[in-house]
């Protein structure tokens, strides 16, 4: 059975199975808000053949990770998630069954955050889309922007880097693996086609803040979705300041210990991006606290500086400082 054959009713119909009865059914969703509250929306939108393809990505993954990265978007303000909808464009060719798996990748990572899909569209489209609009709450106080960085903030990063590039370079070339453990080549897979939003991260960061300033220290983040590098480029040139990275701080996969090069193992984490891990800049005691509590990947990579570059320092290379630059990152249209 294909999409064509059912319609666009009888499409809706199915997918509806994945909504909560009470939301769905008229033009828009009314989500109740706590008093004081911001909502929070973000949209992401994936394309097959740019964000995921059959070589690499199952329909169930390809949910997933669309539902991940714009949870990932909300964690990275400072909010949590209380529903999405969802953008579908379809050839009519395209079968019932992947759809539906799709929304089955979609609904096993939100309802780790108990979280739903409150509505959508479907429409006919030449090239498989898929258009996921999240939507958050946070207090205004606890808003996390891009532009709070400040000359002295350590950079801290809640996870390793690398390892979502590393896994979809296992799957397009799958001759790489040939030095990997099973157990580090599943690890990398996974982290590509199932990662994990860092919602967590939160209220760890809130109760330390707390602790140490009323009201709430102001901290800048973001995601990095586009790359370590393309996160601390984008905080610094929100915030009018620049940043000097340690490259022997940067959290690496284990499994690149024995992989990679130091050269390309480094270019996987500054550009390689899909890890969506967040990228925090705060003062250095509770920054401190914050990367003990977190465990295992997270880490003090950096200073924010009065500099308007960010700069790649490598205290045993012959040319220690390398200008990291927004350019080398994956563009949309870049040639």
């Amino acid at each position: 059975m294909q999409v064509r054959d059912i319609g666009e009713q009888g499409l809706l119909e199915r997918l509806q199975r994945f909504c909560p009865p009470e939301i769905i059914g008229d033009d828009a969703a009314v989500l109740v808000t706590k008093p004081g509250e911001s909502l929070v929306v973000t949209t992401d939108v994936l394309v097959d053949g740019v964000h995921f393809s059959e070589i690499t990505t199952s329909a169930e993954d390809a949910g997933w990770r669309a539902a991940a990265a714009n949870l990932s978007d909300l964690a990275a303000m400072g909010a949590s998630p209380l529903g999405i909808t969802v953008g579908l464009g379809l050839r009519g060719e395209v079968s019932v069954s992947w759809v539906e798996e799709l929304y089955q990748g979609i609904t096993q990572c939100l309802q780790k955050y108990n979280t739903s899909i409150v509505g959508g569209d479907v429409v006919r489209s030449p090239v498989t889309i898929l258009s996921i609009t999240a939507f958050g709450q946070a207090h205004p106080d606890q808003i996390i922007r891009r532009n709070q960085a400040k000359v002295g903030d350590a950079i801290v990063i809640t996870g390793v880097h690398g390892a979502s590039h590393a896994g979809l370079e296992l799957l397009l070339h799958p001759e790489l693996r040939q030095n990997l453990t099973q157990g580090d080549y599943t690890a990398l897979i996974r982290a590509h086609q199932r990662p994990q939003p860092r919602l967590d991260v939160l209220p760890i960061l809130w109760e330390i803040l707390h602790s140490f300033s009323s009201p709430l220290l102001s901290i800048a983040g973001m995601d990095s979705s586009d790359g370590l590098a393309d996160a601390v480029l984008q905080i610094c040139r929100a915030s009018g300041v620049g940043a000097v990275l340690e490259s022997t701080q940067i959290p690496l996969p284990d499994a690149f210990n024995y992989w990679l090069t130091k050269e390309k193992a480094l270019l996987y984490a500054l550009y390689g991006g899909e890890d969506f891990e967040l990228v925090l800049c705060l003062p250095s005691l509770p920054a401190d606290f914050l990367v003990q509590q977190l465990g295992y990947g997270a880490a003090i990579v950096g200073t924010i500086t009065s500099d308007s570059k960010v700069l790649l320092h490598d205290q045993n290379a012959k040319n220690p400082h390398q200008v990291l630059t927004l350019g080398r990152g994956f563009q949309h249209f870049g040639k």
